[in-house]
This record gives C-alpha cells, sequence and structure tokens, in this order.
C-alpha cells in the first residue's frame, strides 16, 4: 500500500512539474525542482501541506498576502456565501459588496482618505495612482527611490528602483526620476514641478529597509511644499503587516494617495485598492468617471473577501498581534545572529516583516533550500538577494517562531559547514 500510495505521490509531481516546464515557465520550473519544491495541495493557518502529506511553516506568506493565514475560516465562509448569490458583476447595476467594502476602507484609512478604486493586484493599484496623480495635478512628472518595487506593469515597473526588471522593456514611461531612500535634501531638490512621489514606509523587496525616523513626516512637508501628491505604496506594508493598521502610521502621516492589495482580502481571492482624498479623485475624474475602469476590480467575491478580512483583522487584534509576534521574531532572529556572525550581518524589521541580511549572497542558496527540506518556507526579497525575508501570518505563535527559527538556524549551520567562509 506505501509502495502505491509513493507511486501516486510521484506521478502527481511528474506532471505537474512537465506542465510547468513545458506550458507554464519552463526555466523557473528546473530552478524549483532543483530547490527541492513540492507541489502544494492544501493550507490552513501558518501552515502547508504538499503532495506527499509533508507540512510546512510557511514564512513567506506569499510575499505578505497571507497576514490572516491561510483559509481564514470567516473570510472563507464569506466568499462561499457569496458565491451561492453572485460571483462577478454587470457593472452597469450597483454592487453592493463594493460599496460597502469602500465605506469600510475609508474608516480604516488615515485621515481624510475616502474613495477607492478597486482592481486586481498591487501592480493594478500602483497604475491607478499615478493616473491619478497626473490628472488630478495636471503634472506629469513622478518621483520615486531607487532600490524601490511598486510592481511590474509598465508605470509601476518604471517607478520601481531597479534596473535588472526594468532594463529589458526600455523605454519605459517618461518623466519619472528616482532620489535615495530616506534622503530628504535630494526629494527636496527633484519635487517641483511633479506631479507626485511615489514611496513604501518600508522597503520590503529592498531587503526591508526601514527609513530614519521622521522620514514620512517630511515627504509630507516637502510634497506640500511643492504642490506634489504624497503616494503611499501600501500594498505590502498596510493591513497590520509592520504592527501599524498602516506603515504610514509610524509617523502620524496621511497620504494623497494609498495602494493597498496582498492582504486585503485575507489571502483568498486577488484583488487591489488605490484609495485617495475626496479632491483628489473629483479633480482628476469628477468629470470623466470612467477614464480609469477595470471590468473584474472590485468583484463581488473579491469585496466579500475584503469586507470578512477587515473584519477579522480588527476582532482579532491582528494589528497589535503582528507588534507583539513580530518582536518576538526579531528578537530570536537576532539572538542567531549573535551565534553566527560570520553569516547573519544584521536582522531588522518592524511587525511581521523581517530581514535577515546574510554576510554574503552566497548562503542564502543554500539555506533557503534547506530551511524548505527541514519544513519552513522563506524567500530572498525580490530587490536585494542576500536578505532572506521572514514574513509569517499575523496570527503566528510564539511555538511557531520559535520552530521557524531553529530551522533556519540548522540551515545556517548548513551553509557553513558546505560554504565555509565566503
Amino acid at each position: 500500500m506505501a509502495n502505491v500510495l509513493q507511486e501516486q505521490q510521484l506521478t502527481l509531481f511528474d506532471t505537474v512539474y512537465t506542465a510547468y516546464k513545458e506550458f507554464v515557465n519552463p526555466p523557473l520550473a528546473r530552478f524549483m525542482k532543483m530547490a527541492g519544491a513540492p507541489v502544494e495541495i492544501r493550507a490552513r493557518g501558518c501552515r502547508v501541506w504538499d503532495h506527499t502529506g509533508k507540512s510546512y511553516l510557511d514564512f513567506c506568506g506569499g510575499y505578505g498576502v497571507f497576514t490572516l493565514g491561510h483559509m481564514h475560516p470567516r473570510v472563507v465562509a464569506a466568499v462561499r456565501d457569496q458565491l451561492d448569490k453572485m460571483a462577478l458583476s454587470t457593472r452597469v447595476f450597483f454592487n453592493e459588496q463594493m460599496a460597502l467594502l469602500a465605506k469600510s476602507l475609508a474608516d480604516l484609512a488615515p485621515g481624510d482618505l475616502a474613495i477607492s478604486f478597486f482592481s486586481n493586484s498591487g501592480t493594478e493599484a500602483v497604475e491607478a495612482a499615478l493616473k491619478l496623480a497626473r490628472l488630478s495635478t495636471k503634472r506629469v512628472h513622478i518621483v520615486s527611490t531607487h532600490n524601490a518595487y511598486h510592481g511590474k506593469t509598465m508605470g509601476s515597473l518604471t517607478a520601481t528602483g531597479r534596473d535588472v526588471f526594468k532594463d529589458s522593456f526600455q523605454p519605459l514611461v517618461p518623466e519619472f526620476e528616482h532620489v535615495t531612500f530616506g534622503d530628504l535634501d535630494a526629494l527636496d531638490r527633484a519635487l517641483p514641478g511633479a506631479a507626485a512621489f511615489i514611496v513604501e514606509p518600508i522597503q520590503c523587496e529592498g531587503g526591508v529597509v526601514i527609513p530614519p525616523a521622521g522620514y514620512l513626516k517630511g515627504v509630507r512637508e516637502l510634497c506640500d511644499k511643492h504642490g506634489a501628491l504624497f503616494i503611499a505604496d501600501e500594498v505590502q506594508t498596510g493591513l497590520g503587516r509592520t504592527g501599524y493598521m498602516w506603515g504610514v502610521d509610524a509617523d502620524g502621516v496621511v497620504p494623497d494617495i494609498m495602494t493597498i492589495a496582498k492582504g486585503l482580502s485575507g489571502g483568498v481571492v486577488p484583488i487591489g485598492a488605490t484609495i485617495s482624498k475626496r479632491d483628489v479623485w473629483m479633480s482628476a475624474f469628477g468629470k470623466s468617471p470612467l477614464m480609469h475602469t477595470s471590468t473584474f476590480g472590485g468583484n463581488p467575491l473579491a469585496c466579500a473577501a475584503g469586507l470578512a478580512a477587515l473584519e477579522v483583522l480588527v476582532d482579532e487584534k491582528l494589528v497589535d498581534r503582528s507588534r507583539e509576534m513580530g518582536a518576538y521574531l526579531i528578537k530570536r532572529a537576532d539572538e542567531l545572529r549573535a551565534k553566527h556572525p560570520d553569516v547573519i550581518a544584521e536582522v531588522r524589521g518592524r511587525g511581521c516583516v523581517v530581514g535577515v541580511e546574510l554576510t554574503s549572497e552566497g548562503y542564502g542558496g543554500v539555506i533557503i533550500p534547506e530551511c524548505l527540506k527541514l519544513g519552513m518556507t522563506a524567500a530572498y526579497t525580490l530587490n536585494q538577494q542576500r536578505v532572506i525575508r521572514l514574513e509569517p501570518p499575523l496570527v503566528v505563535t510564539k511555538d511557531e517562531i520559535d520552530e521557524a527559527v531553529d530551522i533556519l538556524g540548522q540551515g545556517v549551520t548548513k551553509a557553513k559547514d558546505k560554504l565555509g567562509k565566503l
């Protein structure tokens, strides 16, 4: 019986791998197989099970998607209930779920952010924000930061601050400029005549880079000084991820436009949102409400998930939990750094987004596959492959953190044994 089961498992893996190799992404399929990636079958809470039945702690967390853990029962129930009624919108009738979600976001958003445009992903949310800023200000110049990550569609890719993603697609959208993250003097020089400055409260894909204290307050003041709009890209930092409801809350500022995605539906249905101040939206789209639209954006299924996810976030006090569990994760990871300073250079983070910076990029190529083999997912940050991100669901427990740090420690030991000093 055991042999039959093993053969079935191998057949499933071979079928999926072959399909990936032939029809999805051939080089990525080969890389994932070499790294030991299995086939994911089911997930609950902080754990994922593969085709063999093996359990993994998910400390990659879909790059910040699974704020509530996998398959939170309240969100799943809300989606199932909505599916029995209506899945997608006619687009010509009022959509109850979208209206309710927009109001809930306005209630939770900083300051006077009020009007939401719904899309399907973070990069779409950024595209909407860039168009909104240009149309509202009647200016075209956009300022972003080096090492930023805003997505990979054309406008958001242009705002992204890493050339490796951009060079093959030149020419990109004109009138974009990049300044150093955290440098207010450079921003002051770049902002005259600009439509907007788009910035992440923390550069998560840049290596979990936290700006100097008060940086976002300075950004707000400079945008006001130059008549530019302040766009906060909260796709990854929003909804409790950093131990605040929004990343900008750490500095107590209110942007003019904010982009949201990843955790907005609790990791059940893809959704993105762009929320802005009322006067900003009206000056852009007040006379042309169909200037920017999305066929599937704000569909009833996604909005039902979003409503339930926001309720869970508040009811279960997950913002406070993110701050508490994040501090514990940073403490435990820093203890590991103290034991292995030759491999781990620094641990930094805020809430449940933590970066473990290695002394050499080469160590990561052993540590991440070893962690996977031992039962934990982790990943590089996209713009800085010397940094391993730890981004567990906000529902993570101390026992799960201890287990994850123990596995990470075994990965570090394996890297030292295999590679020595790099």
